[in-house]
């Protein structure tokens, strides 16, 4: 059977090319958008997502209930000024408690658990850049992250609606923790994509996070007597006067143990709780909630380890009335006259520290990012050990 070869056929037409996957950071709307659907369709379909939200719920609602009644209690179920600012402090340490326990868990299995179930290949040869699975992945789990914070909302309401918490306030505190779960999410990203075993990941991203918020304190507490060391100050102390059963303050020098907490004071700036609690501060809110808030008295405690030790120092608790009518004092021990006229008040410090720790955890959780889309860039040279490809 012979074949005769038409000469006069036209020519094939040339492939038109298709579309060209561009380099590893490339980014597109579009392709994180995908990938940031099918997680979140996975979570959805769990049921074990929907019976921690209900839990979540339960627990903070709970906890959000009982403290309401010891308050009521405590101040004898009248309407306490304090009530609202201490409820809403409760509130928010809780939240942000949970947030940093339940977070871990949805970005740490994120990489390495879709390579062990084989499915993470299938996005890598499609078109998707790395830089685009791995926002979209962390979309995906700052989405689920911030629908427990939104569970949460109307026990911030609650306290918010007891007086004397700032509406502003409440703002800042859940955009705070909002982004901090974010950056989380981000340095669960980057710790599943360095190991393979998806328990390995898990432990380290909550060590990363027990490191900021518990270890953080317990170092500083530890470095406490590194920075303390003897100097020679004035103190403006009670001293009593000389054939006179009454008291009077004078000037004294001392040498006392003095803690430049001023070189150790970021170990405490990069707490969570931290950033939260100083991010709270509104100019121009109710006085009450600037200082018998537990977050004021959390932030000003950081403020004036910043500062370091004050001096001088001023330990006289005699009341003004007694200092008026006292007289004139006897010569102190260093052979100084003592004088009724109180030290100036020290300055303290309002320069914000919540920056500095929450642009600490951002950089952790950015590190995170780009580890992870370094890992999953295509051709890779060398593979861990028992690593699935497909």
């Amino acid at each position: 059977m012979n074949i005769e070869l038409d000469e006069q056929a036209a020519p094939l037409p040339a492939p038109v090319p298709g579309p060209v996957r561009g380099g590893a950071w490339r980014v597109t709307w579009h392709g994180v958008r995908t990938v940031a659907r099918l997680e979140l369709r996975q979570r959805i379909r769990s049921t074990r997502w929907i019976v921690a939200l209900v839990v979540w719920f339960v627990v903070v609602g709970g906890i959000t209930l009982l403290t309401t009644g010891a308050l009521s209690g405590l101040w004898g179920g009248g309407t306490s000024p304090n009530r609202g600012p201490v409820l809403f402090s409760v509130v928010s340490l809780l939240v942000l408690g949970l947030g940093l326990l339940v977070t871990p868990t949805l970005t740490s299995t994120s990489i390495n658990g879709d390579r062990n179930a084989g499915t993470l290949a299938t996005l890598q040869v499609t078109l998707l850049s790395p830089a685009e699975i791995v926002l979209g992945k962390l979309a995906a789990a700052w989405v689920a992250a911030c629908a427990f914070l939104l569970a949460s909302v109307p026990f911030f309401l609650l306290a918010l609606g007891l007086g004397g918490t700032p509406v502003r306030a409440g703002a800042a505190v859940l955009v705070l923790i909002a982004v901090l779960l974010a950056a989380l999410c981000g340095i669960g990203v980057g710790l599943s994509s360095l190991t393979t075993r998806t328990a390995g990941s898990t432990v380290l991203t909550f060590v990363v996070v027990a490191g900021l918020a518990v270890f953080t304190p317990i170092l500083f507490g530890l470095t406490y007597p590194s920075v303390t060391s003897e100097a020679t100050v004035q103190v403006w102390m009670e001293t009593p006067v000389a054939g006179s059963d009454q008291s009077t303050c004078s000037w004294q020098t001392q040498t006392r143990s003095v803690a430049h907490t001023e070189r150790t004071w970021w170990l405490l700036a990069v707490n969570p709780f931290v950033v939260v609690a100083d991010g709270s501060t509104v100019p121009g809110a109710d006085e009450r909630y600037q200082t018998a808030a537990p977050f004021a008295a959390l932030r000003q405690a950081v403020r004036n380890v910043r500062q370091g030790a004050a001096q001088p120092i001023d330990e006289c608790w005699l009341p003004i009335a007694v200092l008026q009518t006292a007289p004139e004092a006897a010569p102190s021990s260093t052979g100084q006259l003592g004088s009724v006229a109180a030290p100036a008040s020290t300055v303290q410090s309002t320069a914000p520290i919540w920056p500095w720790g929450l642009g600490f955890t951002l950089l952790l959780g950015a590190a995170g990012v780009a580890i992870a889309i370094r890992r999953l860039s295509i051709p890779q040279r060398k593979l861990p050990r028992g690593t699935r490809i497909a």
